[in-house]
């Protein structure tokens, strides 16, 4: 019994060793002068509970996710996020981050009352993040 074990904890070391070691997905270069913003709502709007958010894209083009064009992304809201998604990885897919793989420019978002922190960080078609990141400035929000 002592050496099954053993044997698992010498298993489970070295798949923890596996993950830790391993790498990050490719990355997409961003192009030169690309930047991506959000037309609306302006920075310190109040909104009601259900409102449009707009988004921008300057240098580069919008595609779906899972199209590989030169030059082209996709947008991911970020809701009150705090810290940017990790270089390398899938933008997560939840609550705080609203994926737009079909090419989406815009949404209709409802917010709870309070104030709240927008931002759009464009993917690639693997929704991974471009090198470097094409991020919006963070909107701030006070939904009524």
């Amino acid at each position: 019994m002592k050496g099954l074990l053993l044997g698992f904890a010498l298993l489970a070391a070295a798949g923890s060793t596996f993950a830790v070691d391993a790498p990050a997905l490719p990355v997409t270069k961003a192009p030169a002068g690309a930047e991506v913003y959000i037309i609306s709502p302006q920075d310190g709007a109040t909104v009601p509970q259900t409102f449009t958010v707009r988004f921008g894209l300057k240098g580069m083009g919008v595609a779906p996710a899972g199209v590989t064009h030169e030059k082209t992304g996709h947008h991911h809201l970020l809701v009150d996020v705090k810290e940017l998604p990790p270089a390398g990885q899938p933008i997560p897919n939840d609550k705080q981050h609203v994926h737009f793989g079909g090419g989406q420019t815009e949404t209709t978002l409802t917010l709870t009352p309070g104030t709240h922190t927008l931002q759009l960080d464009l993917g690639d078609a693997n929704h991974i993040p471009f090198d470097p990141p094409l991020v919006s400035k963070v909107v701030t929000v006070h939904v009524k």
